[in-house]
């Protein structure tokens, strides 16, 4: 089993919205497990990702505010970097991902007449 922690878990009831956080090129996204906790025969609790009827309509809210969690997490994120840094970033980015798309340098356009 993994020693990872999530970032944030969200609870409504039995159900629970689990936000684990992922780096990537552009900064952390997040993933969502949304699972239901039950109590076995033996009393030791569970996690289900089966979901009645009756429960659809609470899934569909705590997924809505999992959406608007992680939403707010990448703000925060991006609003305590310098936004000179984030253009900078985004620039050596989109230049990396074209010299490895293409093979070559990105250089500045070229203006081509028709």
């Amino acid at each position: 089993m993994s020693d990872r922690q999530p970032e944030e878990t969200l609870r409504d009831g039995n159900l629970k919205a689990t936000l684990w956080r992922n780096e990537g090129e552009n900064g952390p996204y997040f993933n969502v497990t949304i699972a239901k906790t039950y109590k076995d025969n033996h009393g030791k609790y569970q996690d289900t990702n089966s979901f009645s009827g009756t429960d659809l309509l609470r899934v569909s809210e705590i997924s809505r505010q999992a959406y608007t969690r992680s939403s707010e997490l990448r703000r925060d994120h991006y609003q305590s970097l310098d936004r000179g840094d984030r253009k900078a970033q985004s620039r050596e980015s989109a230049s990396g991902a074209f010299e490895q798309e293409t093979g070559r340098p990105r250089g500045r356009g070229r203006a081509y007449s028709r």
